[in-house]
């Protein structure tokens, strides 16, 4: 946790993924509609290199794109050794630009940096996003058609890599002179614990601290936990992150089945992201008073609990339930425009 416990008071961001192609006009409206807490936007409908697995593929070794799927694989080389000689010299050397993003794989990153550069814009922070490795590792096989969970030497060349990436990516957001906040999307431990989902929880919380712990470790920036389903909820409190972003419109009475752990998280400065905007059902029709209303219900809650009011609202952000990406371009304008105006609503 951060040694200064900072003071959201329902800022709004953004999860990631949108279903734009004017990446200028995207960043514009993000600054505008998310003006405390912009975050980068990927651009899925653009390209398939922005998909979250590939989007953070490069400088990682042994893997190819198969872009007909849009997926990556494990390439079927002899130099396997060579290859994670290479990946380990640089990751030991702290080689961050090695492991850089180009503006083909995330123009978003780089066109919101450049504007944020040209504007004045007064936002204490700004939010970037990389997959997290256990996503990244399960959707990626081997040449034996397993997931990479499975594949110890592999799997941990690929966390280091994803946690070398993000610190690179933390790095680019910090130039902008803004705090960087950082989301580790993680959408596969959705459901954690059923026979979908073939990985022990110890397993779970090494890997993404392996990746918290790297950042910490060589980067001065807010690390959260991005999960859109149900899972195990103290599993990722003892990860260790410093915000925790779950689906609020769907999930919210799950969250609230681990009490002592979310207030323990609350005590010790951490920060929960209220995912209040459905996206994968979004009508249209929602208001800021129903949706208020709702998120109403899940803080007093926590209030009877024994966590002061003033308390919650310093450590709690407002986002979608998840990325946009699958939204209609209006729709997800829409979403912006109402979590923009809940936002103002809840900090007054």
């Amino acid at each position: 946790m951060p040694d200064a416990i900072p003071r959201f008071n329902f800022m709004a961001t953004g999860v990631g993924s949108v279903p734009f192609q004017d990446t200028d006009g995207t960043c514009r409206e993000i600054l505008e509609y998310l003006p405390r807490v912009p975050f980068w936007p990927q651009f899925v409908k653009r390209t398939y290199l922005e998909d979250m697995i590939i989007q953070f593929s490069e400088g990682i070794p042994l893997l190819e794109i198969k872009e007909e799927k849009r997926s990556l694989y494990v390439s079927q080389t002899s130099n396997v050794e060579s290859e994670l000689v290479t990946f380990y010299d640089h990751f030991l050397s702290g080689d961050t630009d090695y492991f850089a993003i180009s503006r083909e794989y995330a123009i978003g990153l780089y066109t919101l940096l450049e504007q944020i550069e040209q504007g004045s814009f007064d936002c204490p922070y700004v939010k970037g996003q990389t997959v997290g490795p256990i996503t990244f590792a399960a959707g990626i096989t081997d040449t034996n058609g397993n997931s990479l969970l499975h594949n110890p030497e592999l799997l941990e060349a690929m966390v280091s890599g994803i946690a070398i990436k993000a610190l690179w990516q933390v790095i680019q957001l910090a130039k902008s002179g803004k705090k960087p906040i950082i989301f580790l999307d993680e959408p596969y431990l959705s459901g954690f614990g059923s026979a979908f989902t073939p990985i022990e929880r110890n397993a779970v919380i090494d890997n993404l601290k392996v990746v918290i712990d790297y950042l910490r470790e060589n980067s001065d920036t807010l690390i959260g936990i991005h999960c859109c389903g149900n899972t195990d909820w103290s599993m990722i409190v003892e990860a260790g992150p410093d915000i925790i972003n779950f689906d609020a419109f769907e999930y919210m009475d799950y969250f609230l089945l681990y009490p002592d752990d979310i207030k323990r998280f609350l005590k010790e400065g951490g920060i929960i992201a209220w995912g209040i905007i459905p996206t994968a059902n979004f009508t249209g029709k929602e208001t800021v008073d129903e949706l208020f209303s709702k998120l109403e219900q899940g803080l007093g809650r926590i209030h009877e609990w024994g966590i002061a009011p003033a308390m919650l609202a310093e450590r709690s952000m407002l986002t979608p339930a998840c990325g946009m990406g699958t939204m209609t371009p209006a729709h997800a304008k829409k979403t912006m425009e109402i979590l923009s105006r809940l936002s103002l609503k809840l900090s007054k």
